[in-house]
């Protein structure tokens, strides 16, 4: 397998996870600034090999399985360690519940996208503009929540990151339905099979 830029971005990604992980932990006053700036790396380098791989011809099969499992990678990690040590007064219930809607769907769905493929329907599942909002609300959730501290001491970020974790939640089980229900028929047709 010939690396290229593309997927070279992917793996930095995966592999900056130990490094955010022990940086989250340290008892250090700059760690959230530090993992907000890495989280915020990593959701631009998301974008930017995908855009290098479309103009340059750099797409692979490769990197079209690893692109999504950096991602979820990523964002499961990041979505464990909030639960872990809650950035806000609210009770660790409250971010809980949208941790699991996000993770659990992203399992589901790339299990429905994986039997979708092996039974040549892997159209049915593909990426939809629900898609697309959930995880910009992700993307835009997380690092406000990440960097926990108040902005000059006035505008509650981590706050206004709960409540776009929500959005994201919400908008998580609504592309969920919107897969399965697209599915449905194929699903229906092959469950005994």
């Amino acid at each position: 397998m010939k690396l290229n830029l593309p997927t070279i971005l992917t793996l930095s990604r995966i592999a900056v996870i130990p490094v955010f992980i022990v940086i989250y932990y340290m008892p250090v006053a700059w760690s959230n600034v530090v993992c907000t700036m890495l989280f915020v790396l990593a959701a631009i380098t998301d974008w930017l090999d995908g855009y290098i791989a479309r103009r340059n011809q750099l797409s692979s099969r490769f990197g079209a399985f690893l692109d999504p499992v950096a991602d979820k990678l990523m964002v499961a990690t990041v979505l464990i360690l909030l639960v872990d040590r809650n950035p806000t007064d609210l009770p660790d219930l409250f971010l809980a519940i949208p941790a699991v809607i996000i993770v659990g769907r992203e399992i589901t769905i790339s299990a429905l996208r994986e039997w979708m493929a092996e039974l040549g329907e892997s159209g049915v599942v593909s990426v939809s503009f629900i898609g697309k909002v959930k995880t910009t609300a992700q993307l835009i959730a997380l690092p406000f929540m990440i960097h926990r501290d108040p902005l000059w001491g006035l505008i509650p970020v981590a706050e206004i990151g709960v409540f776009l974790l929500y959005v994201a939640a919400a908008l998580t089980l609504w592309s969920m339905i919107t897969y399965i229900r697209g599915a449905w028929p194929v699903m229906k047709d092959n469950a005994g099979k």
